[in-house]
C-alpha cells in the first residue's frame, strides 16, 4: 500500500488531525542569535531563520513534533516552510536548502515512525513546502504591471530543489501551502510531477490555499471554486485553506469548498484573529469548537491549525472531533450540478 493509499483508507475510518503551528512554538524557546547560528559559519545574522534550527537546533523542531503527536496528530508537517533557495537568500543559505530539508524531513519521519510502532496506528509526514516570498501573478512595481522578480521556470526548479530533498529525508506527500498565487502552485504541481517521473512513482500532493479578504479570495483573485479547478488536475489527495483568519471566517468557505473536491478536505485556521500585539489569544476550546462544527456537518476530513495554535489546542481538537464520521466525497452528478454543467450521460 502505498501513501496515498494508506492515507486514504485511514480517512475513511475517522476525520485524521494533522499538527500546528511551528513559528509560534519556536518563539517559545527564546532562543539567540549563536542558537540559530550555530557553528555554520554564515555571514548573515539567522535570528528568525526557523528552518535552519534542523541543522543548528535540532531538539527544538523535533520536541515541537512530538508535543504534537502526543496530543493526538497523525500528520507531521516538516519544519520547512521557508526552506528554499528564494526565501534562504535572506540568509546568505542558499548552499544549505537541500541539507535543511533532508534533515527536516529525516527528523519527522523518525519521530512519525517511532509513534507508530508504540501502538500501530499510521503516522504520516508531508513534506511542507511555502509560497516564497515572490509572486507569479502580480507585478511588486506599480509603476510596471508587467514586471516579475522571477519566471514560472525560475521558481519551478526552486521548488524542485526542495520537492526532491524532502523525498530523499522520507516525505510520504508534499504539502504546497499558504497557496496566495495559485501561479506559484502550478510552479509547485509541475515540480512536484518532474520529481515523480524522475523517481518512477506516485508523489501525492496536498494543496492549501490562503484567503486574503473576506470575500473567500487569495491574493491573485481566485475564489476556493476557482482554485480548485485550476488544480484539480493535480490529483491533489488533500485540498483545503489553512491560516488566512480564524475558524468563524473560514467557514462558509470550507462549506463551499466541501461540496465541490472529489478529495480530502484538509483545514487548519489560525487560533482566532491576532490581537494589536500580533499574538493569538483564542482558546484550545473555542478552536476546537467551532471547527467541530464543520465536523458536525460533514465537511473535513483532516484538521489542525495555523499560526498561535499548540499542542493544547491540537489535543482539544482530536477530542472535539474523535468518533465523528469523515467527510463522504461528493458524486459525479453532485459536484457537476454545482460547477454549473449538465450531467454528462451516453447516449442510449
Amino acid at each position: 500500500m502505498n501513501a496515498r493509499e494508506k492515507l486514504l483508507a485511514e480517512a475513511a475510518k475517522r476525520i485524521l488531525i494533522t499538527d500546528g503551528a511551528f513559528g509560534t512554538e519556536i518563539q517559545n524557546w527564546k532562543l539567540d542569535e549563536a542558537a540559530y547560528a550555530g557553528d555554520l559559519g554564515l555571514t548573515k545574522d539567522q535570528k528568525g531563520n526557523n528552518d535552519i534550527l534542523a541543522l543548528t537546533k535540532p531538539e527544538v523542531p523535533e520536541s515541537i513534533h512530538r508535543a504534537y503527536f502526543e496530543a493526538g496528530a497523525d500528520i507531521a508537517e516538516t519544519n520547512t516552510f521557508s526552506a528554499n533557495r528564494i526565501s534562504q537568500a535572506d540568509y546568505a543559505a542558499e548552499h544549505l536548502v537541500r541539507e535543511i530539508n533532508v534533515e527536516s524531513a529525516k527528523m519527522a519521519r523518525r519521530v512519525a515512525d517511532e509513534f507508530e510502532a508504540k501502538d500501530g496506528r499510521p503516522r504520516f509526514v508531508a513534506g511542507a513546502i511555502g509560497p516564497t516570498n515572490k509572486t507569479l501573478s502580480l507585478s511588486p512595481d506599480v509603476n510596471d504591471p508587467g514586471f516579475r522578480e522571477i519566471d514560472f521556470d525560475e521558481l519551478k526548479d526552486v521548488y524542485r530543489e526542495q520537492v526532491d530533498a524532502l523525498l530523499e529525508g522520507g516525505a510520504d506527500f508534499i504539502l504546497i501551502e499558504t497557496v496566495f498565487d495559485t501561479l506559484n502552485a502550478k510552479a509547485g504541481i509541475m515540480a512536484v510531477g518532474e520529481a515523480a517521473d524522475a523517481l518512477g512513482r506516485d508523489v501525492p500532493i496536498m494543496l492549501s490555499m490562503t484567503l486574503t479578504d473576506l470575500s473567500g479570495r487569495n491574493l491573485s483573485g481566485h475564489t476556493v471554486e476557482a482554485f480548485w479547478h485550476a488544480v484539480r488536475h493535480a490529483r491533489p489527495v488533500t485540498i483545503g485553506l489553512n491560516c488566512s483568519f480564524g475558524a468563524e471566517q473560514l467557514r462558509p468557505h470550507v462549506a463551499t469548498l466541501a461540496k465541490l473536491a472529489d478529495t480530502l478536505i484538509m483545514v487548519y485556521p489560525n487560533a482566532g484573529l491576532p490581537n494589536e500585539l500580533g499574538e493569538y489569544d483564542e482558546a484550545p476550546e473555542t478552536t476546537a469548537s467551532l471547527v467541530g462544527k464543520w465536523a458536525q456537518a460533514g465537511q473535513v476530513n483532516i484538521l489542525g491549525g495555523c499560526c498561535g495554535s499548540t499542542p493544547e489546542h491540537i489535543a482539544a481538537i482530536a477530542k472535539a472531533v474523535e468518533g465523528r464520521a469523515p467527510r463522504m466525497l461528493p458524486t459525479l452528478e453532485v459536484r457537476t450540478r454545482l460547477a454549473g454543467l449538465e450531467p454528462f450521460t451516453m447516449a442510449a
